[in-house]
C-alpha cells in the first residue's frame, strides 16, 4: 500500500503545468490559510473518482494541483500493510520504496519530511510534504529490532494497532479492551528510543491510556472525534483526550461519519468536535487529522457505489468499526474538495476563534508536536 485515500492506495505522478495552477490558486492578502503551515496529521493524496493500482503509485496532475490550492503544508501518509493476506513486513517495506521512489522522481513538488524544520521547509519552498506512517504495527511481528529499520527507513509514525487487536494491543473493535501486550509495552519503549510517534488512533481505551503513561514521550491520537459527544468506539474518552494532552501530546479531530450517530457527519459537526477536544486538551494540543483526500469527488452516486463495496469488504474482513456502514460517506459532506481547509477556518472564526488559536488548530501545534518528539 502506498500513499492512501482514506484506506485505499492511491498514487503518484505529476504534470508541472497543473502544479503551476494549483499553485496559483493559492494565498491572496485576505487569505490567511496561505500564509499558515497546514498539516493533516492523517489524511492521503489520492483521486477518489478513480481506481488506484496499487502496483503502479500515480499522482495525477489534478491531485497534485488540488493539494496545492488547497494549502495543504504536510500529510500524514499511510504507507505499507493495514490488514489482509499480504506479509506485514514486506508489504510495508515495499510501499515506503514505492514512495521513496515517487519523491526522488518528484522532488520538485513533493518531499519526504523527517524533523520539525522539514515540515517548514515544505512550507517555504511551496512542496507537499509527506509524513511516512503506519496504521498497524503487525509489520514488526514479534521483533523489536524492527523499530530500527523502519526508523532508518525514514518512517516518523507508528499507529499501534488498527480496529482489531494485534501482538501489541487491543484496537478499538476488539472486546476485551485489554491493553498493551507485554511486546506492545517494549514497542512502545523502542518507539521512544528512536523518537518515532506513538500513534494511538484506533486503538482500545485502555491500549491508549496504558501507552501515554508508560512513554517516554508525548504520545499522539492523531484522527479521532470525541466520545463524550457521539457514544462510537472509533471515538476517544475525555479520559484518553486529557490524559494524552497533560503528557504534552497532540488530538487530530477527523471528518468522518463517526461524528454524528446518524452516520452523516457535517462541517458544524467537525467544529464541536474541535471546540470540545479544546476545552479537555487545551488550544496548544488539537489539530486536524482528516482521514481523506483534498480532491473534490465529481459524482457522488458512482462514489456511493463503490463505496458500498468497500464497507461489505472491510466488514467481511473484520476490520470495520461500528458506525461504519454502506450509506456513511468518509468525509463530513459540507466540508471536502481543496476548499475544506478554509471552509473549517472560517467556520471556527465565527464561533470565537482568534486567527492565532485557528493557526494553531490548522498546524502548529502539530508542529509543536513534531518539534518535540523529532527535534526541530
Amino acid at each position: 500500500m502506498t500513499i492512501i485515500d482514506r484506506r485505499g492506495m492511491m498514487a503518484l505522478t505529476v504534470g508541472a503545468g497543473a502544479v503551476a495552477a494549483g499553485r496559483a490558486l493559492g494565498a491572496t492578502p485576505t487569505d490567511p490559510i496561505g500564509d499558515w503551515i497546514v498539516i493533516n496529521a492523517l489524511g492521503g493524496l489520492g483521486d477518489p473518482n478513480g481506481h488506484a493500482d496499487d502496483l503502479v503509485p500515480e499522482l495525477t496532475p489534478r491531485v497534485l494541483a488540488e493539494a496545492h490550492a488547497s494549502g495543504l503544508t504536510a500529510v500524514n501518509v499511510t504507507l505499507g500493510y493495514v490488514s489482509g493476506p499480504k506479509d506485514p513486513f514486506e508489504a510495508t517495506v515495499r510501499g515506503i520504496a514505492a514512495t521513496d521512489r515517487i519523491v526522488r522522481d518528484h522532488a520538485r513538488d513533493v518531499t519526504k519530511i523527517l524533523s520539525a524544520a522539514d515540515l517548514r521547509r515544505a512550507k517555504a519552498e511551496r512542496r507537499i510534504g509527506l509524513i511516512y506512517g503506519v496504521q498497524n504495527g503487525a509489520m514488526l511481528g514479534q521483533d523489536v529490532s524492527r523499530v530500527d529499520i523502519f526508523a532508518d527507513l525514514g518512517l516518523r509514525i507508528v499507529q499501534l494497532t488498527y480496529n482489531p487487536a494485534n501482538q501489541i494491543g487491543d484496537g478499538a473493535m476488539a472486546p476485551g479492551n485489554r491493553g498493551l501486550t507485554p511486546f506492545g509495552r517494549e514497542v512502545v519503549a523502542r518507539l521512544n528510543d528512536r523518537r518515532l510517534m506513538v500513534d494511538l488512533s484506533h486503538s482500545g481505551e485502555q491500549t491508549c491510556l496504558e501507552a501515554a503513561r508508560i512513554s517516554r514521550m508525548p504520545i499522539s491520537i492523531n484522527h479521532t472525534g470525541c466520545r463524550a459527544l457521539v457514544d462510537l468506539p472509533r471515538n476517544k474518552t475525555d479520559a484518553e483526550l486529557r490524559l494524552v494532552a497533560e503528557r504534552g501530546g497532540f488530538v487530530g479531530i477527523y471528518f468522518m461519519p463517526f461524528l454524528n450517530l446518524s452516520g452523516h457527519a457535517h462541517a458544524a459537526d467537525v467544529v464541536a468536535h474541535i471546540d470540545h477536544a479544546v476545552a479537555v486538551c487545551g488550544e496548544d494540543h488539537v489539530g486536524i487529522g482528516t482521514d481523506g483526500t483534498v480532491t473534490q469527488i465529481d459524482d457522488l452516486h458512482v462514489y456511493e457505489a463503490a463505496l458500498a463495496k468497500e464497507i461489505a469488504a472491510r466488514r467481511a474482513a473484520g476490520i470495520n468499526a461500528a458506525g461504519e456502514r454502506p450509506d456513511t460517506y468518509p468525509f463530513a459532506v459540507d466540508l471536502r474538495g481543496p476548499d475544506q481547509f478554509r471552509t473549517l477556518a472560517r467556520l471556527l472564526k465565527a464561533k470565537g476563534y482568534t486567527p492565532r488559536r485557528i493557526e494553531k488548530i490548522m498546524g502548529l501545534n502539530f508542529v509543536r508536536y513534531a518539534e518535540a518528539i523529532w527535534g526541530a
